[in-house]
């Protein structure tokens, strides 16, 4: 399977830094934060990833790409335990690069990757959040190639916050897992979606939890989807007219999602760096 990791956003929550410094490549340890989300998609079988950036993040695709200069002179030195290392991200799998040429969303980082995935499933990974724990990627991408319906990985938001996220609403099913009947982006408490039980009692509110695994059917739906606020299409809309054609699943973790776009969300990552492999 491929993955795509979109990395194109300003990082506007850690300027000043994030003007010379991209996000997703603020360390965690002595690797950056994107490694541990490339990782997680190489764990997950996913061997093509195309991580799509703009201008002003070369430092990504150089972190990924070989570097024969770097290397030789470690090697001439002796540094084999250095050359090792060095030589890590670019074995995690085969890498592809792509611009983003405006910031219009999520949904249109995602569209651009059309021509990476041809008429095949992919995983999408926001490459600014890293699982603590046991992801659950390598589970959605079965549930999508065994049922050729896609899914996203969901966690429990508390009423106060759910207007910062997609929510979704479905039925948890025998298996455990939810089957997603509507889909809202940053709605209002009062208007949100909730999971139910078979009974039909209401649990917590649940958003999204920034892995995906889309059927190729992804690509037509953003197409058609309008641009909203701010001139940014929605990757929601994409999803729940996909949802409304083929169904859609929710996929429950029991690892910790932890957003690495603040300044908190990094020092939290820190503090747990042993369950980031």
């Amino acid at each position: 399977m491929k993955a795509v990791l979109p990395a194109a956003g300003w990082g506007t929550r850690f300027l000043p830094i994030s003007k010379a410094v991209p996000k997703e490549m603020l360390p965690l340890g002595a690797k950056p934060v994107i490694h541990y989300v490339a990782q997680e998609a190489a764990a997950a079988g996913c061997t093509d990833i195309l991580i799509i950036i703009n201008q002003s993040k070369e430092s990504i695709r150089r972190y990924f790409e070989p570097d024969p200069v770097f290397e030789a002179m470690l090697e001439k030195a002796g540094k084999h335990a250095e050359l090792a290392e060095f030589r890590t991200p670019a074995t995690l799998a085969r890498f592809q690069f792509l611009y983003q040429p405006e910031m219009r969303g999520l949904g249109d980082a995602v569209l651009l990757a059309r021509d990476f995935v041809g008429n095949e499933p992919f995983a999408v990974l926001l490459a600014d959040t890293v699982i603590a724990g046991e992801s659950p990627l390598a589970r959605m991408v079965e549930l999508s190639t065994r049922t050729h319906r896609s899914c996203v990985a969901m966690e429990e938001c508390p009423s106060e916050r759910v207007s910062r996220y997609g929510i979704a609403g479905g039925v948890l099913d025998s298996d455990g897992i939810y089957q997603l009947d509507s889909m809202e982006e940053k709605p209002a408490p009062d208007a949100a979606p909730r999971i139910r039980r078979a009974d039909g009692t209401a649990l917590r509110h649940h958003a999204f939890a920034a892995r995906y695994v889309f059927t190729p059917e992804i690509f037509p739906a953003l197409a058609q989807c309008p641009a909203g606020r701010n001139g940014e299409i929605q990757l929601t809309d994409a999803m729940r007219m996909t949802m409304g054609k083929q169904g859609f699943f929710g996929v429950p973790f029991s690892g910790r999602r932890l957003d690495i776009g603040n300044p908190k969300g990094l020092l939290e990552a820190a503090d747990l760096m042993e369950t980031l492999g």
